[in-house]
């Protein structure tokens, strides 16, 4: 056991470092912040991260710029964040599907998500809908269920790609319904809707921002909501949860990282003023139309459910077989 004045010569020694990390943080940021986006303009994440980035630059009195690096299902953001230098200065705006997916999707990942990359504060989250072409005889998820079951191999699912949380949606449907129904991937989701559209696939686990107009045109017919509760854009859907599927939800979710190593204080004043960024309720009402809800969590929580997240989605990639280009 160590003695009491190794324990006090320890934390003495240790006081240099505190102080050193509060006055950084005090300073922070005294020049340009950059969000990597893993994203394409104009998708969930890279909106949130300009909403969230055109705040901070007025608390902070520094630009935030948005840095959009596509490719590799979001790794080559992922990995651009993650070797960083970890002053605070270069943070990620992630995707759930990036952090815990990827690693299960990927062979080779070009970096450890949960060794790399450090939790700040989870943004927003955004369920999917389930929804079929017209056509389909159902009304209802078990209704769905009944009319697969008749035709073994001859429906479609569409998503905007592999290993989109679309795709896993409907993976982990097909899994807990034991159903036979074919994948059909396509590059994004406006593809995917507009043959859906067109009745050449049967049904969509989409992003519910450009699916609730079509649905309230009655040009698609929408069945439940993946998140665990009923979301307040569609307070009349049931969750697939109600609709008999227990422990079912697959969401997108976008949060800020960090290279790890960026010192606490520093962590904890982005957490807070990212917060402070979210907090408005008119900002609230404004992503609430665009079908995202607020979360506006503590680093310990978006680390909580990131951990909670990623054992469904190894087990579901691996038991389906599921790889990246599949």
């Amino acid at each position: 056991m160590m003695g009491q004045s190794k324990i006090v010569a320890a934390l003495i020694a240790a006081l240099p470092l505190a102080a050193a990390g509060e006055a950084s943080a005090q300073s922070y940021p005294n020049k340009p912040v950059r969000v990597v986006v893993g994203f394409a303009p104009a998708g969930p994440a890279d909106m949130i991260a300009r909403v969230v980035g055109d705040k901070l630059s007025e608390f902070w009195g520094q630009p935030v710029l948005i840095e959009n690096a596509t490719g590799a299902g979001a790794n080559v953001a992922g990995d651009r964040a993650a070797k960083a230098a970890p002053d605070g200065y270069t943070l990620l705006m992630a995707s759930n599907a990036q952090i815990v997916v990827n690693p299960s999707l990927y062979e080779r990942m070009p970096f450890d998500p949960a060794k790399d990359l450090m939790t700040i504060s989870q943004s927003v989250f955004t369920p999917n809908l389930l929804v079929v072409h017209n056509d389909v005889p159902a009304k209802t998820v078990q209704e769905l269920v009944a009319y697969a079951r008749t035709q073994p191999g001859k429906l479609t699912y569409a998503s905007a790609g592999t290993g989109t949380t679309q795709h896993l949606a409907a993976e982990l449907f097909k899994s807990m319904a034991k159903l036979d129904i074919q994948h059909v991937p396509y590059r994004g989701a406006t593809p995917a809707i507009t043959d859906l559209l067109g009745g050449r696939v049967t049904m969509f686990f989409g992003n519910i921002a450009p699916l609730v107009p079509l649905v309230r045109e009655g040009k698609l017919r929408a069945l439940a909501v993946t998140s665990a509760k009923r979301f307040g854009a569609v307070p009349e859907l049931p969750t697939m949860i109600e609709a008999g599927f227990p422990g079912f939800e697959a969401v997108a979710a976008f949060g800020l990282m960090a290279p790890t190593g960026v010192p606490q204080a520093i962590v904890n004043k982005i957490h807070q003023d990212h917060v402070k960024a979210l907090g408005p309720a008119d900002l609230r009402k404004k992503l609430a139309d665009v079908g995202m809800e607020v979360i506006a969590s503590s680093p310990a929580e978006f680390a909580a459910a990131l951990a909670a997240e990623r054992p469904q989605w190894e087990k579901l990639i691996k038991e389906a077989g599921i790889k990246a280009g599949n």
